[in-house]
């Protein structure tokens, strides 16, 4: 399943969400296995998107997703706040109880792979799903140690994933060292549905429980893995103090944006498509917001495959909101997986502040000389 660059994604935090719900995120896991086709799901939380700020090249594998969702209430309540479809916490633990809850799929129950997790807990989830009868079977499970991601990715290992005939591979590895796992085997696994879901296997074998219904909805669930899981404590003091930075210097900025930009100013963009010296170049022109951009999404998912040089030229935009930066995250995460160059430039004043405050400038073609946009014109 080729990355999806004509679906709505919105930036929140430096990453494009998909604006799907709990309902519509399990249709897309039951085509994917339908289909056999690959659907990598990635669940961000806010240390993912810490994270992601700090590591570019876990950034960039959580980039090459085919669906991103939000895994947490303050990652909601900040859509909110900016105007963004995204009214529910999509975790990828309700994720899988739904299908694990669920009556069979057309193909019949769907069968599951555990890779990864403490020793001991893989094989006890495996049992425990086994011992149900209801809409999952566990088909296989590996514990890899800690060793390296090359190590974990010996042929011997891939084949026994493959062999297994799976649907869903739930890898718990940690979330940097899932993501690249994934990242560097996505071509050789023949699973459609693969996704690093560190807690499930826990939650499955029965070592941590999950929080109440009421805690997850109020966004108190940080403070019952606390509880079952003491050490995660520092991370969660850690987490906090990074995303009240990234409120303070991004969130509440684009909020403010939002909320003065005028219901009355002229909506209007186009492009034009040009190739200078074997490179592709894609000058923008006028306003980007998610209300217009179903026409540029569709230029972008035909574009972002192309073998030659790619560059979105920004210097006739003056305006854009986190619906543009996302299908631009998209973009950039498509390409840069696939080493396929791509450069956006041009971006000048409120643009530029907007994806500085999405936190997205680093697509920029030299990201630092172009602070000095911010005394452009717009």
């Amino acid at each position: 399943m080729p990355v999806d660059l004509a679906r709505a994604a919105y930036c929140l935090l430096g990453l494009p969400f998909h604006s799907v719900d709990v309902a519509a995120a399990i249709v897309r896991i039951r085509q994917a296995i339908d289909t056999r086709e690959t659907l990598i799901l990635t669940t961000p939380n806010v240390n993912f998107a810490v994270a992601c700020a700090r590591y570019a090249r876990f950034r960039d594998a959580v980039l090459d997703s085919h669906l991103l969702v939000a895994d947490g209430m303050p990652l909601v309540w900040i859509a909110r706040l900016l105007g963004v479809p995204i009214h529910e916490r999509v975790a990828g633990s309700e994720l899988f109880q739904r299908l694990r809850e669920s009556a069979p799929g057309a193909t019949g129950p769907v069968k599951v792979f555990f890779f990864g997790g403490p020793p001991g807990v893989a094989d006890t989830a495996c049992r425990t799903l086994n011992a149900e009868a209801r809409g999952m079977v566990c088909v296989g499970w590996h514990s890899p140690g800690y060793g390296s991601i090359e190590d974990m990715s010996a042929p011997d290992v891939i084949d026994s994933i493959n062999a297994s005939r799976a649907d869903f591979l739930v890898v718990a590895l940690g979330a940097a060292k899932g993501q690249a796992w994934i990242q560097h085997n996505r071509a050789r696994l023949a699973v459609p549905v693969i996704s690093h879901l560190g807690a499930v296997v826990n939650f499955v074998a029965g070592t941590v429980s999950r929080a109440p219904r009421w805690m997850q909805r109020a966004g108190l669930e940080w403070l019952w893995r606390i509880k079952e899981e003491p050490g995660l404590w520092k991370r969660y003091r850690a987490d906090g103090g990074a995303l009240f930075k990234l409120l303070l210097t991004g969130v509440l900025p684009l909020a403010w944006q939002r909320w003065r930009r005028s219901p009355f100013k002229l909506r209007y963009g186009r492009w034009d498509r040009a190739v200078e010296h074997g490179t592709i170049v894609l000058r923008l022109q006028g306003t980007w917001l998610d209300e217009n951009l179903e026409p540029l999404r569709l230029a972008l998912s035909t574009l972002a495959g192309q073998p030659a040089p790619l560059r979105v030229d920004l210097s006739g935009v003056f305006d854009v909101d986190s619906a543009f930066v996302g299908s631009l995250l998209l973009l950039h995460g498509f390409r840069t997986s696939r080493g396929l160059p791509l450069a956006v430039s041009g971006a000048q004043g409120d643009v530029y502040r907007v994806l500085r405050w999405c936190g997205a400038d680093f697509i920029l073609q030299g990201a630092a000389a172009e602070k000095s946009a911010l005394a452009g014109r717009h």
